[in-house]
């Protein structure tokens, strides 16, 4: 049996386990509270309350996946089980990284070649945790995300509860995933894997912000939310640095190399169809 453990089981791990599991996969995933672990235990994940002792399934494992988010010193999962970690003798590991770790690029395209350099303390804990994964001798992959949306992570609530606004700043650009693309393209790895390998995770349009949001409320029927100037907009500090980086993300290797022949290859198909699915 093909064992998958998911170090931070969160919504792009329940997205690939969705897929395996019906296809005769054990997954095990970790979780951080009991209320979490009750529910990996009802979508059929085998839970692992952290922190734990990792040896047991690690030793199983012949797929890792990690999606937790690194800290200053990098991924945490290495610093409290590295020489557990070494001993694995899992066949794929994939790490869930970020576009962020481009940098800005004022709406430029960049490729898994653009060289890295992030501008945020998050996109720079992200690239010393790909470096230290890549430095071990496991077979990793690096995934750099781009931004997440699916079920439950869309815009349509806040346009229809009136709290959506339209940041408007020039030449701003982001680019795109959702999250059954994501697991989409994790599955096509597994099946083609390359140790060392690096890529781009998005769809094939990158848009303004702002676009994404009026065709929401296109979709809806409703009004677009009104604009507000990004100069004068009160953002959380998180949400401001992401403005504070444009640019494309190019995805073609993922279809060259892996075969990916996405299923929402735009925001507008996925928004489409999370409106029809009840979202």
């Amino acid at each position: 049996m093909n064992t998958l453990l998911t170090l931070g089981h969160g919504y792009s791990a329940a997205a690939l386990a969705a897929l395996l599991i019906p296809q005769g996969w054990q997954v095990i995933g970790t979780a951080r509270s009991p209320e979490k672990a009750q529910e990996l235990q009802a979508s059929g994940v085998s839970p692992i309350l952290y922190p734990a002792d990792l040896q047991d399934v690690l030793s199983k494992a012949s797929h890792i996946l990690i999606t937790a988010a690194p800290d200053a010193n990098g991924d945490i999962f290495l610093q409290n089980h590295g020489a557990q970690i070494a001993k694995s003798n899992a066949v794929w590991v994939g790490y869930l990284s970020t576009t962020a770790v481009y940098g800005d690029h004022k709406g430029a395209w960049v490729t898994e070649d653009t060289p890295t350099a992030p501008q945020s303390p998050r996109a720079s804990a992200r690239v010393l945790a790909e470096n230290q994964w890549l430095s071990t001798a496991l077979p990793v992959q690096i995934f750099r995300l781009a931004g997440i949306y699916g079920p439950g992570r869309g815009p349509f609530a806040k346009v229809r509860d009136g709290t959506a606004r339209r940041i408007i700043k020039e030449n701003q650009i982001f680019s795109r995933i959702h999250v059954a693309d994501i697991a989409a393209t994790l599955a096509a790895s597994i099946a083609r894997p390359r140790a060392g390998a690096i890529y781009n995770v998005c769809d094939n349009n990158p848009a303004p912000p702002q676009d994404v949001l009026t065709f929401a409320a296109n979709l809806l029927g409703l009004p677009p939310p009104p604009e507000v100037d990004f100069a004068t907009a009160e953002l959380p500090e998180m949400t401001r640095s992401f403005y504070s980086e444009s640019k494309r993300v190019d995805n073609r290797r993922i279809k060259e190399e892996l075969g990916v022949e996405l299923n929402y290859p735009t925001y507008q198909a996925g928004l489409g169809a999370m409106l029809k699915q009840g979202d």
